[in-house]
Protein backbone atom coordinates (compact mmCIF):
# COMPACT_ATOMS: atom_id res chain seq x y z
CA UNK A 1 0.00 0.00 0.00
CA UNK A 2 1.48 3.10 -0.86
CA UNK A 3 1.81 6.44 1.78
CA UNK A 4 2.80 9.70 1.10
CA UNK A 5 5.79 10.51 3.56
CA UNK A 6 6.45 14.18 5.06
CA UNK A 7 9.63 15.58 6.37
CA UNK A 8 8.66 17.17 9.87
CA UNK A 9 11.38 19.87 10.83
CA UNK A 10 12.01 21.15 13.96
CA UNK A 11 9.34 22.45 16.26
CA UNK A 12 7.77 22.92 19.76
CA UNK A 13 4.53 22.08 20.89
CA UNK A 14 2.86 24.71 24.20
CA UNK A 15 0.81 23.50 26.85
CA UNK A 16 -1.70 26.84 27.43
CA UNK A 17 0.36 28.04 30.22
CA UNK A 18 3.60 28.09 28.94
CA UNK A 19 1.97 30.01 25.72
CA UNK A 20 0.84 33.12 28.20
CA UNK A 21 4.10 32.96 29.60
CA UNK A 22 5.61 33.53 26.40
CA UNK A 23 3.41 35.30 24.64
CA UNK A 24 0.89 36.72 27.02
CA UNK A 25 -2.17 35.68 28.89
CA UNK A 26 -4.84 34.86 26.94
CA UNK A 27 -2.75 34.28 23.66
CA UNK A 28 -3.75 32.38 20.87
CA UNK A 29 -1.61 30.49 18.49
CA UNK A 30 -2.01 32.54 14.86
CA UNK A 31 -2.20 30.12 11.64
CA UNK A 32 0.57 30.16 9.28
CA UNK A 33 -0.59 27.57 7.15
CA UNK A 34 -2.61 24.25 7.88
CA UNK A 35 -0.37 20.50 7.53
CA UNK A 36 -1.96 17.29 6.27
CA UNK A 37 -3.58 15.62 9.75
CA UNK A 38 -7.19 17.40 10.74
CA UNK A 39 -7.05 20.60 13.03
CA UNK A 40 -2.74 20.83 13.36
CA UNK A 41 -1.18 23.50 12.14
CA UNK A 42 2.19 25.58 11.52
CA UNK A 43 2.17 28.93 13.11
CA UNK A 44 3.48 32.63 12.51
CA UNK A 45 4.93 32.19 16.20
CA UNK A 46 8.19 31.12 16.42
CA UNK A 47 10.37 30.60 19.71
CA UNK A 48 14.10 30.17 20.36
CA UNK A 49 15.26 26.49 22.06
CA UNK A 50 18.11 27.44 24.42
CA UNK A 51 20.12 24.63 25.94
CA UNK A 52 23.49 25.86 27.72
CA UNK A 53 24.68 28.90 26.01
CA UNK A 54 23.58 27.58 22.12
CA UNK A 55 20.44 28.34 20.97
CA UNK A 56 18.51 27.34 17.81
CA UNK A 57 16.08 30.63 16.48
CA UNK A 58 13.05 31.01 14.78
CA UNK A 59 11.95 27.62 15.88
CA UNK A 60 8.13 26.76 14.76
CA UNK A 61 5.10 26.14 16.93
CA UNK A 62 2.80 23.52 15.57
CA UNK A 63 -0.69 24.00 17.29
CA UNK A 64 -3.39 23.59 18.71
CA UNK A 65 -2.39 23.91 22.36
CA UNK A 66 -1.15 20.69 24.01
CA UNK A 67 -1.66 18.97 27.33
CA UNK A 68 2.18 19.47 27.76
CA UNK A 69 4.96 20.93 25.73
CA UNK A 70 7.61 19.73 24.30
CA UNK A 71 10.41 20.04 21.60
CA UNK A 72 11.08 17.77 18.93
CA UNK A 73 14.48 17.63 17.30
CA UNK A 74 16.06 16.35 14.40
CA UNK A 75 19.53 14.54 15.64
CA UNK A 76 21.48 17.56 14.03
CA UNK A 77 20.10 20.07 15.31
CA UNK A 78 20.41 18.11 18.89
CA UNK A 79 23.80 17.47 18.86
CA UNK A 80 24.64 21.20 17.23
CA UNK A 81 22.55 22.36 20.95
CA UNK A 82 25.23 20.06 22.67
CA UNK A 83 22.60 17.26 23.75
CA UNK A 84 22.21 13.39 22.36
CA UNK A 85 18.76 12.76 23.29
CA UNK A 86 16.65 9.86 22.85
CA UNK A 87 14.33 8.98 19.62
CA UNK A 88 10.77 9.06 20.92
CA UNK A 89 7.21 8.60 20.59
CA UNK A 90 5.85 12.00 21.10
CA UNK A 91 4.40 12.53 24.55
CA UNK A 92 7.30 9.88 26.06
CA UNK A 93 9.13 12.41 27.19
CA UNK A 94 10.10 11.10 30.56
CA UNK A 95 13.91 11.19 31.60
CA UNK A 96 14.82 13.22 28.54
CA UNK A 97 16.86 16.50 28.16
CA UNK A 98 15.39 20.05 29.06
CA UNK A 99 15.80 22.78 27.62
CA UNK A 100 14.54 26.79 27.80
CA UNK A 101 11.89 28.31 25.38
CA UNK A 102 12.22 31.61 24.47
CA UNK A 103 9.47 33.54 23.21
CA UNK A 104 8.78 37.90 22.71
CA UNK A 105 6.93 38.04 25.95
CA UNK A 106 8.98 35.61 28.73
CA UNK A 107 10.92 32.28 28.98
CA UNK A 108 10.25 28.83 30.05
CA UNK A 109 12.39 25.93 31.46
CA UNK A 110 11.22 22.58 30.62
CA UNK A 111 12.93 19.97 32.99
CA UNK A 112 12.20 17.71 30.28
CA UNK A 113 10.67 17.21 26.44
CA UNK A 114 13.80 17.61 24.06
CA UNK A 115 13.12 14.62 22.30
CA UNK A 116 13.73 13.21 18.31
CA UNK A 117 10.53 11.90 17.03
CA UNK A 118 10.22 8.45 16.36
CA UNK A 119 9.44 7.83 12.75
CA UNK A 120 5.22 7.34 12.56
CA UNK A 121 2.48 6.76 10.85
CA UNK A 122 -0.57 8.40 10.87
CA UNK A 123 -3.38 5.85 10.40
CA UNK A 124 -7.52 6.46 10.71
CA UNK A 125 -9.19 3.19 11.28
CA UNK A 126 -10.23 3.16 8.32
CA UNK A 127 -7.63 3.13 6.44
CA UNK A 128 -5.81 1.00 8.88
CA UNK A 129 -8.04 -1.53 8.15
CA UNK A 130 -7.17 -1.31 4.28
CA UNK A 131 -3.78 -1.82 4.91
CA UNK A 132 -3.40 -4.62 7.41
CA UNK A 133 -2.20 -2.96 9.96
CA UNK A 134 -3.27 -1.27 13.82
CA UNK A 135 -2.60 0.86 16.19
CA UNK A 136 1.14 0.00 17.20
CA UNK A 137 2.00 -2.32 14.25
CA UNK A 138 5.39 -1.87 13.02
CA UNK A 139 6.45 -1.48 9.60
CA UNK A 140 9.04 -1.36 7.05
CA UNK A 141 8.27 1.55 4.31
CA UNK A 142 10.62 1.50 1.06
CA UNK A 143 11.40 4.91 -0.79
CA UNK A 144 12.62 4.76 -4.39
CA UNK A 145 14.34 6.66 -6.20
CA UNK A 146 18.65 7.85 -6.58
CA UNK A 147 18.92 7.44 -3.47
CA UNK A 148 16.40 4.42 -2.26
CA UNK A 149 16.39 3.49 1.13
CA UNK A 150 13.73 0.99 3.28
CA UNK A 151 12.46 3.08 6.87
CA UNK A 152 12.41 0.46 9.24
CA UNK A 153 10.71 0.43 12.81
CA UNK A 154 7.96 2.37 11.56
CA UNK A 155 5.31 2.79 14.39
CA UNK A 156 1.89 2.78 13.19
CA UNK A 157 -0.43 5.44 15.57
CA UNK A 158 -4.01 5.30 14.91
CA UNK A 159 -6.69 8.05 15.76
CA UNK A 160 -10.01 8.64 13.83
CA UNK A 161 -8.72 11.51 13.29
CA UNK A 162 -5.76 11.33 11.18
CA UNK A 163 -5.18 10.67 7.82
CA UNK A 164 -2.30 8.48 6.23
CA UNK A 165 0.87 10.20 6.13
CA UNK A 166 4.27 8.72 7.47
CA UNK A 167 6.27 11.59 9.19
CA UNK A 168 10.31 11.61 9.22
CA UNK A 169 12.51 14.23 10.79
CA UNK A 170 14.68 16.03 8.07
CA UNK A 171 17.84 13.54 8.86
CA UNK A 172 15.93 10.80 7.37
CA UNK A 173 14.40 13.30 4.65
CA UNK A 174 18.25 14.18 3.59
CA UNK A 175 19.16 10.59 3.75
CA UNK A 176 16.72 9.50 1.78
CA UNK A 177 16.29 12.64 -0.84
CA UNK A 178 12.74 13.90 0.06
CA UNK A 179 12.88 17.35 0.56
CA UNK A 180 9.12 17.74 1.44
CA UNK A 181 7.03 14.95 0.33
CA UNK A 182 7.78 11.58 -1.60
CA UNK A 183 5.55 8.52 -1.81
CA UNK A 184 6.69 4.85 -0.37
CA UNK A 185 5.61 1.67 -0.06
CA UNK A 186 4.44 0.31 2.97
CA UNK A 187 5.81 -2.91 3.45
CA UNK A 188 3.58 -6.12 5.97
CA UNK A 189 3.76 -5.24 9.71
CA UNK A 190 6.54 -6.78 11.27
CA UNK A 191 5.40 -6.98 15.02
CA UNK A 192 3.22 -5.08 17.09
CA UNK A 193 4.16 -2.45 19.78
CA UNK A 194 2.46 -2.34 22.62
CA UNK A 195 4.37 0.69 23.98
CA UNK A 196 2.71 2.88 20.91
CA UNK A 197 -0.67 1.96 21.43
CA UNK A 198 -1.26 4.44 24.43
CA UNK A 199 0.37 7.55 22.90
CA UNK A 200 -2.16 9.41 20.78
CA UNK A 201 -0.09 12.86 20.82
CA UNK A 202 0.49 13.69 16.76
Amino acid sequence: MTITIEVSGRHVHLCQKDLDTLFGKGHSLSVYHPISQRGQFATVETVGVKIGKKVLKGVRIVGPVRDHSQVELSRSDALRLGIDTEVRLSGTIQGTPGATVLGPKGRIRLKEGVIIPHRHIHASPAAAKKAGVRNGSIVSVRVAGIRAVTFHRVIVRMHPTYRWHMHIDTDEGNAAGIRQRATGIVIKPLSYGKEAHKHQVA
